[in-house]
Order: structure tokens, then C-alpha cells, then sequence
């Protein structure tokens, strides 16, 4: 038996005559309430950490599963030739960058993502590390602990009164760190090619058409965009160099769209005044990764949309993803590869 799959007795995992949810174990409360509720449903809950060909093997040992509820697996063609009987595939948040696509689209397996569920969550996080960078606070708590009140001075906090933010993507999570800096009385520039500048305006923040030209002009960098081949490296050695000496960056989106080389590079030579990172290149880092070693670093492992409510709220969502399309009632609006809405699964 593959590792991961639940041996535990009465969790649902023997209805007969059902239709398979093989999901991650970590999946909240609410979402398996949902699915306990389901008499059709088969339940085949799989660990967090199960490694791919492990997770392949539990795919391809019930040939009743129809949906796969995800975290950080990947499913591209050994999975899918795996789960025949495959109709949907959901992630517990919103990226999808280890999902092949191209591989469920001929098949007619939508991609479905939680929408909002987390972007409120994700949105804190980024204000949480820019204060923890802004006003000082892990230096604060440092002088206080050690009886150096008298140095408190040497670590003057910051005002973010004022400041210029640069949301790069205004998406469900941008578009929300957009509201909260302009509460704040923040000056907010926005880029996204993707999104009308009227629409950005209308958050009373400003359009900017030319990523390079706002650099220069941030306090504070905060990237809110998918990794993709047109992000991946989006904030490289060259862009650094555009950013001011007193600025911070914060990246709570995926890693690989910051040079983590580069990053370094400008942290230790004063380019950089600091960077919040809840995200990097490869999850789990090396213990010996050069970023651990400096001070004006603040760092979250990848737990930027997860809380409690958070968490609670997503596994809803995934749930109520995969019953949309097993009961023929999609919901369209969490459907990334909407090219697959339409004419008949295709199988073969």
C-alpha cells in the first residue's frame, strides 16, 4: 500500500459504489464535513508529504477516483495516465505552477483553485512583514530581551505614513494589499498589464504602464503575481539596481520571481535596505542558504494564505470545487483552464 493512504477504521474510505476524492490530509474540518456528508462519496486522504511516485501508486490503486484535492503535488501525465476515471482536479489555494495544464486540457480535467478563500490572509502577511521590517520590530525585541534599552535608538523604526508601495499584480490578493495601503495613507502605484487602469484608479491608487520607471520611485515593493515564464526572474540583479537604497521588497507570491542570488548581493552591499520572503526558489531551502544569515531578513515557510480561518475557509472551497463538477454544476469562476468548459470530456 502506498504511504499516505488512511488505514484509519470509520473515515468513509469503503463506500461502495462511490465516486473517489483522494485529498491531502491536511484538509480542513469544514471541507471534510462536507464530504463525510456525501453517501456517494469515497474518501482516500493521502499525507502531505507523500512522495510523487508514492502518490502515483495511491492514484493508480482505485480506479474509482474521480477528483484529486491537492497541496503542493504535482499532477501531470503519469498521474493522469494513473486515474482514468479522472474529472477534476482542485488545489487547496490559488497556485498552480506544478500542475501541467497542458496535460489536462485535452482531457477535458478542469484546474480549479479556491479563488478568495486566502487572498485575506496572504494580504496580512505582507503587511506583517513589511512592519516587521518598517518599524524595526524583531531588532526591538532583540535590545529589550538582552537589557540594552539604553541602545534602543540604534534601531529607529520607520513610518510607512506616507510612503510610496509598488503592488506588482492586482489580482484577488493585490487588489486587497491596494486597499489596505491606501487606508494606511500610502501613495500606491500599481503594475499589471493585465489589469484597466480605471479599475486600479478606482482602488485610489495609480496605474503605472512601465514596471522599470516605478521602481525607482517605491518605498516598499510587494509582489502579488503567478509565476510564470514571463515572471520567473521578474525581479532580477538589473531591477534591483533600480530600487532605492532605504527600500524594502516583499514577496509573498511564489518564488523563483525574485533572483534569490541577486537579492543577496544587494542586501549585503546596502542596495537594499531589507526583504520579506514567505516564498522561495526551492521549498524546503537548504539550512546553509546564504539569505539565513542576514539580519534584515524576515522569512515565513510558504504560510503566507495559510491560518486557521484560512485554512477552514479553502477546504470549502476545494470540496465544494470537485462536488460542482461531479454533480454537473461547475463552478466556471474557479476554473483556471476555462478551454476545457464546454463540449464532453475527452478520455483517450
Amino acid at each position: 500500500m502506498a504511504r499516505g493512504l488512511a488505514t484509519e477504521a470509520g473515515h468513509g474510505t469503503m463506500k461502495q459504489n462511490s465516486k473517489g476524492i483522494a485529498f491531502i490530509d491536511t484538509l480542513g474540518k469544514a471541507g471534510r464535513a462536507l464530504l463525510a456528508a456525501r453517501p456517494d462519496v469515497k474518501e482516500i486522504p493521502f499525507s502531505s508529504f507523500i512522495t510523487r511516485a508514492d502518490f502515483q501508486s495511491l492514484l493508480a490503486a482505485d480506479p474509482t477516483i474521480a477528483a484529486v484535492v491537492l497541496g503542493g503535488q504535482i499532477i501531470s501525465t503519469p498521474e493522469l495516465e494513473a486515474t482514468p476515471a479522472l474529472q477534476v482536479v482542485a488545489r487547496v489555494g490559488v497556485g498552480y505552477d506544478l500542475i501541467d495544464i497542458p496535460a489536462l486540457s485535452p482531457r477535458r480535467i478542469p484546474l480549479m483553485t479556491v479563488g478568495t478563500a486566502n487572498s485575506p490572509s496572504v494580504a496580512e502577511q505582507a503587511f506583517h512583514m513589511l512592519f516587521q521590517l518598517i518599524k524595526r520590530s524583531n531588532d526591538q525585541d532583540r535590545l529589550v530581551r538582552e537589557g540594552r534599552w539604553q541602545d534602543r535608538m540604534t534601531a529607529m523604526p520607520h513610518d510607512i505614513f506616507g510612503k510610496t508601495m509598488l503592488v506588482i499584480g492586482c489580482g484577488r490578493i493585490g487588489s486587497r494589499v491596494v486597499r489596505r495601503a491606501v487606508a494606511m495613507e500610502m501613495d500606491v502605484l500599481v503594475f499589471d498589464p493585465y489589469v484597466p487602469a480605471a479599475t486600479i484608479e478606482a482602488l485610489g491608487a495609480t496605474a503605472v504602464a512601465h514596471l522599470d520607471e516605478a521602481l525607482p520611485r517605491a518605498d516598499v515593493v510587494t509582489l502579488h503575481c503567478p509565476r510564470t515564464p514571463e515572471t520567473l526572474g521578474l525581479i532580477d540583479e538589473r531591477r534591483l539596481r533600480l530600487v532605492k537604497a532605504s527600500a524594502v521588497l516583499i514577496n509573498t507570491a511564489r518564488g523563483g520571481l525574485v533572483d534569490e542570488a541577486a537579492l543577496y548581493n544587494a542586501l549585503i552591499t546596502k542596495r537594499l535596505a531589507g526583504a520579506g520572503l514567505d516564498v522561495l526558489m526551492h521549498e524546503p531551502p537548504p539550512t546553509d542558504h546564504p539569505l539565513f544569515a542576514l539580519p534584515n531578513v524576515v522569512f515565513q515557510a510558504h504560510m503566507a494564505g495559510v491560518t486557521a480561518e484560512a485554512v477552514e475557509r479553502m477546504s470549502v472551497a476545494a470540496v465544494e470545487n470537485v462536488l460542482s463538477v461531479l454533480d454537473g454544476r461547475i463552478h466556471e469562476a474557479n476554473v483556471v483552464n476555462a478551454d476545457v468548459l464546454g463540449p464532453a470530456r475527452v478520455t483517450e
